[in-house]
């Protein structure tokens, strides 16, 4: 088992009332699956997945990931545990923009500690992989969106996650970039066994998952 959500509530105070984002989720997630996440705005998509990645906290339940109780957890070592294992691709891409692109890709090498020349043969990979190698001194103002996606989803590979988290993967890129990251989500699934929990509006990217998990006003139905 990679991940376990046990009645996980999160909600906002408002006038006095409770406005529940989240309410009375149970999900297990094991090694090795592709799970897509739907529903409509508002849902609950988004603040799921960053529950799960640790971004976001929650009210009331307990979450479990790789025998670890993340709730009890201090906020020090629950952020080591997800820079270790979890890939973020947001929506927005969440690049550094003071960076270039090859140094955004490098932002999670530093946190795992990988040495200088790893460092720099990874990157390169990467660069190259994702056909961005003529763009690695650009700084991200200085790319389209899709780039910038591409961007994204190299800096989330590049550290080899167990878990990839991804809100809206595909939202900004064309048909043809949209599929390329797809099919590349399908490889690392399929060929190494990375687990991927994406946030999708689309029922074609959401096809690509195992299991379909649809929420409606925080709850799963």
């Amino acid at each position: 088992m990679l991940l376990q959500l046990r009645n996980i509530f999160k909600w906002v105070q408002q006038g006095g009332q409770r406005i529940f984002l989240l309410k009375d989720i149970n999900l297990e997630v094991q090694e090795g699956e592709f799970i897509s996440i739907m529903g409509p705005s508002g849902s609950g998509k988004s603040t799921l997945l960053n529950v799960i990645g640790m971004l976001d906290t929650f009210d009331e339940g307990e979450y479990d990931f790789l025998n670890e109780s993340v709730h009890t957890l201090k906020e020090k070592y629950r952020s080591s545990l997800y820079k270790e294992y979890i890939g973020f691709v947001f929506q927005s891409y969440h690049l550094l923009d003071d960076l270039t692109v090859e140094e955004n890709l490098e932002m999670p090498l530093l946190y795992k500690k990988v040495k200088g020349s790893e460092r720099k043969a990874l990157v390169a990979d990467m660069l190259d992989r994702f056909n961005i190698v003529g763009k690695k001194d650009l700084f991200p103002t200085q790319l389209s969106g899709g780039q910038q996606q591409l961007v994204g989803v190299a800096r989330a590979l590049i550290a080899n996650p167990k878990l990839i988290l991804a809100d809206e993967p595909t939202g900004n890129l064309n048909s043809q970039q949209s599929e390329e990251i797809m099919q590349l989500f399908k490889k690392l699934n399929e060929e190494e066994g990375v687990t991927i929990i994406q946030v999708t509006h689309s029922e074609k990217n959401a096809a690509y998952g195992s299991r379909i998990i649809n929420l409606l006003d925080g709850r799963k139905i």
